[in-house]
């Protein structure tokens, strides 16, 4: 595999032990990116996460990873603290990755379970998209970000379609995609990029826990040209394409990655 980065580039990973953010870890990394993943997994989980995270390591870059809660102050300024000894003087954050999937998925009437609250929305705006804001704001104030820097975060076509259960998630990747329009607007004058990734329907842990799930998939595959879902390595091969130099012209795009299956 060819090393496209240089040594001193670095992705931040927000949520990179499993699923899309994982899948997008692997593939920087295989083109030389040194990869800072931040998760919040159990004990139990480490085990299985720490098999990928050696082969991250395989492709001969660096990798350090947290388990630790993002959305907390105190454990964010952490992790802050302690990439900044590992940037040094020359490291740089080519890429902040925002793959956070923690969001309240009831129904807003009541039935067998309690309906929807203000609080839910609340708690699920504030982890899928707030704290896309709050860390790349504070990247920035750190001046931890490279001059050429791609701020990338992953939405769904339920931020504007209307599913059962999926009302806070759908504020959240409404209000994310806001967001991004408006880092992508103000933060250009200082080599900024951002963009948002509109992934296909993709069989992860995340998508199992939506009600329903099996018929979304059967649903998919009938609107897919493919005919297939979304694969996560497809997903990650867009995420890596944007942080090319080439794609320094893409900005403030909501970027569907679903081989068309948004067509119908």
């Amino acid at each position: 595999m060819v090393k496209e980065f240089g040594n001193n580039d670095w992705a931040l990973v927000l949520g990179g032990s499993r699923g899309l953010g994982l899948a997008s870890a692997k593939k920087l990394a295989k083109h030389g990116m040194n990869i800072c993943i931040v998760h919040r997994d159990r004990k139990s989980d480490i085990p299985e996460i720490e098999k990928h995270f050696s082969e991250i390591r395989q492709s001969k870059v660096d990798l350090i990873s947290f388990n630790r809660d993002l959305l907390r102050p105190e454990h964010k300024r952490e992790v802050l603290n302690e990439l900044k000894i590992i940037l040094g003087n020359e490291g740089k954050v080519k890429c902040l990755l925002h793959s956070v999937a923690k969001g309240n998925l009831k129904p807003m009437t009541e039935g067998e379970s309690s309906s929807l609250t203000v609080l839910d929305f609340e708690i699920t705006i504030q982890a899928m998209a707030l704290s896309l804001y709050d860390w790349f704001k504070s990247l920035f104030e750190e001046q931890f970000l490279a001059e050429d820097s791609r701020i990338i975060s992953f939405t769904s076509e339920g931020g504007r379609r209307p599913l059962k259960n999926y009302a806070a998630v759908s504020a959240a990747k409404a209000s994310l995609e806001a967001i991004t329009r408006n880092i992508a607007l103000e933060f250009a004058p200082f080599g900024v990029r951002a963009n948002c990734i509109q992934a296909g329907v993709t069989d992860t842990q995340s998508l199992r826990m939506i009600p329903g799930s099996d018929q979304i998939k059967k649903h998919a595959i009938r609107r897919n040209p493919f005919g297939r879902l979304t694969q996560e390595e497809d997903v990650a091969n867009a995420v890596y394409l944007l942080c090319k130099k080439e794609a320094s012209w893409i900005n403030g795009s909501i970027i569907p990655v679903d081989g068309g299956e948004h067509l119908s």
